[in-house]
């Protein structure tokens, strides 16, 4: 986590998320899998077997590969990259983690049980959870709140804002904390359509593709304008009968 500061002077609280690059590996559609939906990949892996090497042939053997659901598959092609430029300082997103684990915890701490009272005749029962049932069904029921593990959980937090967007580094910063620990992987959902640019090096590409063909054009031009000159030369020119 780190700090950001306002234009008014205030601090914000933020966290750091890397954004990708995330690379397109599948795409799925409703008439050939049942629904829509997009797989990404995200980092290296090292040791790999042969079904992810085909998976994702023609790319890089990804560490993570996630799905999201998607209300259409137009916008997306296999192998496209996209990173932090898709996101926009105010935009409103959700972000789902894996929470940090605190290991085994009792009822206290894991569900906010206030305890027995530290009077006389209690000793060291202040923090027990007490009476769990009746004598009858004569078995703990399923879901009762007890001592366990707490934490290490799939985790959503909704309604959280970006800062500041650092496409150089490829970071956004999101208000508040999110769920897990440094280093963990989790998944930023935002409402709009997504927008995937083009790199740098390809739009320069494209204008010199674009330079080369009006520089082609041009040559075709002026040998067509020579070629009619010298016609016109030659009908002016008089002909000589020969005798």
């Amino acid at each position: 986590m780190s700090r950001k500061f306002q234009a008014d002077g205030t601090v914000v609280p933020v966290t750091i998320v890397e954004a990708g690059p995330c690379t397109v590996v599948q795409i799925k559609t409703e008439k050939k899998d049942g629904y829509n939906a997009v797989q990404i990949g995200y980092g290296k892996k090292k040791n790999v077997i042969k079904p992810e090497v085909g998976h994702c042939k023609g790319m890089d053997v990804f560490r993570f590969l996630r799905e999201f659901r998607v209300d259409s598959t137009d916008t997306f092609k296999k192998g496209d990259k996209y990173s932090a430029e898709v996101f926009t300082e105010g935009d409103k997103i959700k972000v789902t983690g894996i929470s940090i684990g605190k290991g085994f915890q009792g009822g206290v701490k894991r569900h906010g049980f206030h305890g027995s009272a530290a009077t006389h005749g209690h000793k060291d029962q202040e923090r027990m959870p007490g009476s769990i049932g009746c004598s009858y069904p004569e078995h703990v029921l399923k879901g009762k709140r007890m001592a366990g593990q707490m934490g290490n959980q799939r985790a959503t937090i909704s309604n959280l804002e970006i800062i500041a967007v650092d496409l150089e580094k490829n970071q956004i910063a999101i208000k508040g904390g999110i769920p897990g620990p440094t280093n963990n992987l989790v998944l930023v959902y935002g409402d709009g359509v997504m927008e995937i640019k083009q790199p740098v090096v390809e739009e320069k590409k494209e204008e010199v593709k674009q330079v080369e063909k009006l520089e082609e054009e041009n040559v075709k031009a002026e040998i067509s304008e020579n070629i009619s000159e010298n016609e016109q030369k030659n009908e002016s020119k008089p002909v000589e009968e020969k005798k």
